[in-house]
């Protein structure tokens, strides 16, 4: 603000009066093109943020908002009061297509990611050996997210590169043979990995700014020794070299968080997007300190799940280690919530927690659900899931089944973006988000797993509760009915024939019209 300070008889003259009432006319005026820019600055709305965590084999029932007494998650818990909550949220049975899923938008069948690569068993004959390298011919989220002006960052596992991508990527596919990664401790791949050639395939080539830890491997435990090391890479100094040491490392989860909360401050002035792919809750489990681990080796045990019940002290401190490092997610959780609060981010940022597949078997419990991680059954691929944003999202829990194929347009519609063309096969859940809509109610979900691992090749639909599996080596069927029957513990296909033959019906069709692949074996046409 211009101070003037006149002397007091100075408007007695009529000729600096004049000059004065006109010279302060023109200093009062705004500029037109300063006028417009403030306005413009006014009214433009910044475009909401999004905070995606992705938890690494967090089962249904691994979180207290879903029924655990075992573990304590009281942040999450605490979240999820305030969120969608969805009953039904559903991945593949690992974690390479659900990522893929997630990524791409599209089923497995079109990037040829079916599970994990070096846990498929049998032969040629039997399987469809997968991908593990998603193509650029494949677009990712984050692509049309940075063309929108999102910054984006990538933390944690990445796991859609393959090791050897440029030998991969000359393959003839189907390929006769399961693909390989290096030992642990073999770092031979790092110098390729970081040069254009196989960087392309790396977070800053698919649309994020930077990556942060973010390697091919699905797990943290790259140093000599893997599983068997002492740090299990979540104690540091970690073994990651795409990640920078510091000092103050102490716990993989934690120095993760640290790099969201940096970036959000750094780009809190425009729209950011935080992918959070935690390494835990996955293999190998070490105990986050020993006050957590003390507490969950003398909890009391989940006797309606069965967590924290074991025969074997070896057992349960392994499920004690495990539960420490449940409480650690949750505890870093609340950490991006309380700075999202105390910088007055919150309510423009949509958080989405959820999980890549069901409970790791060797981890974890749930009595109530068949299956484990690697399983189609429900324990295999039943995450998780909330959506939390103040203002926008009805704080409720509902039944609406979604599916990792719906986070990708989900995306799009946050953040404005109509002129997408790319082939999507979910939908955005933004119509969900007040109250439940029939779209959700009354759409199929499928799953195709074409190389085998925990079980034979198999192709699936859920709709309006039910479920039909079709393996796909020998045709045979089973139908559960999920409401009443959540442990598919009866196979309806003979006392509900009808529902059985309409299902499969609808399921043959869907690989037909989208020529789904089936293995060399398998006594099925479509």
């Amino acid at each position: 603000m211009i101070e003037i300070h006149l002397k007091k008889n100075v408007f007695r003259h009529p000729i600096v009066a004049c000059f004065f009432i006109t010279f302060l006319a023109f200093s009062c005026k705004e500029k037109p093109e300063t006028k417009g820019k403030e306005v413009a600055q006014q009214t433009e709305v910044k475009k909401p943020n999004i905070v995606f965590i992705l938890v690494d084999d967090l089962g249904y029932a691994d979180v207290g908002f879903n029924g655990s007494t075992y573990y304590e998650t009281p942040n999450l818990d605490a979240l999820a009061k305030e969120s969608l909550v969805l009953d039904n949220a559903y991945m593949y049975p690992t974690c390479s297509p659900s990522r893929t899923a997630i990524f791409t938008g599209k089923q497995s069948f079109r990037t040829g990611v079916y599970t994990v690569p070096v846990l498929e068993k049998g032969t040629a004959e039997e399987n469809i050996f997968s991908r593990w390298t998603v193509g650029k011919e494949h677009t990712i989220f984050a692509e049309p997210l940075a063309d929108a002006g999102y910054k984006a960052i990538h933390i944690g596992k990445w796991h859609i590169v393959g090791p050897y991508p440029e030998k991969e990527k000359k393959m003839t596919f189907p390929i006769q043979q399961k693909l390989t990664q290096p030992d642990p401790g073999d770092y031979s791949w790092v110098a390729k990995h970081k040069t254009p050639e196989i960087h392309q395939y790396y977070p800053e080539g698919r649309g994020f700014i930077k990556n942060v830890a973010g390697t091919y491997r699905g797990d943290p435990a790259l140093e000599p020794g893997g599983y068997k090391s002492v740090g299990g890479g979540y104690i540091a100094p970690f073994s990651n070299p795409f990640i920078e040491q510091k000092p103050t490392d102490e716990w993989l989860t934690d120095r993760l968080t640290d790099e969201a909360i940096e970036f959000i401050g750094d780009h809190k002035n425009e729209p950011f997007f935080i992918n959070l792919d935690y390494y835990a809750v996955h293999a190998p489990v070490r105990k986050r300190n020993e006050e957590l681990y003390q507490k969950y080796l003398n909890k009391e045990v989940d006797s309606i799940t069965g967590q924290g019940i074991a025969e074997k002290i070896k057992r349960k401190e392994h499920y004690a280690g495990y539960a420490s490092m449940v409480e650690s997610v949750d505890t870093n959780v609340a950490r991006i919530v309380k700075y999202l609060d105390d910088n007055g981010l919150r309510e423009n940022t949509m958080i989405i927690l959820t999980s890549d597949n069901g409970y790791n078997g060797g981890q974890s419990k749930n009595d109530l659900l068949r299956g484990a991680k690697g399983y189609i059954y429900e324990g295999g691929i039943k995450v998780p899931a909330l959506v939390n944003w103040p203002g926008k999202v009805q704080a409720r829990r509902s039944k609406e089944a979604i599916t990792a194929l719906d986070f990708f347009p989900t995306f799009l519609d946050v953040a404005g973006i109509k002129n997408y063309n790319g082939e999507l096969d979910g939908n955005s859940i933004t119509p969900m988000f007040t109250k439940d809509n029939e779209q959700f109610t009354n759409r199929p979900l499928f799953w195709h797993i074409a190389s085998q691992w925990k079980h034979g090749t198999c192709s699936v639909i859920r709709k309006n509760n039910y479920k039909l599996i079709q393996f796909l080596a020998d045709g045979k069927l089973e139908l559960y009915n999920l409401n009443a029957d959540p442990s598919e513990s009866t196979n309806l296909v003979e006392t509900n024939k009808d529902i059985a033959n309409t299902m499969l019906a609808e399921l043959v069709q869907w690989r037909k019209q989208n020529k789904v692949p089936l293995p060399p074996n398998s006594v099925l046409e479509f």
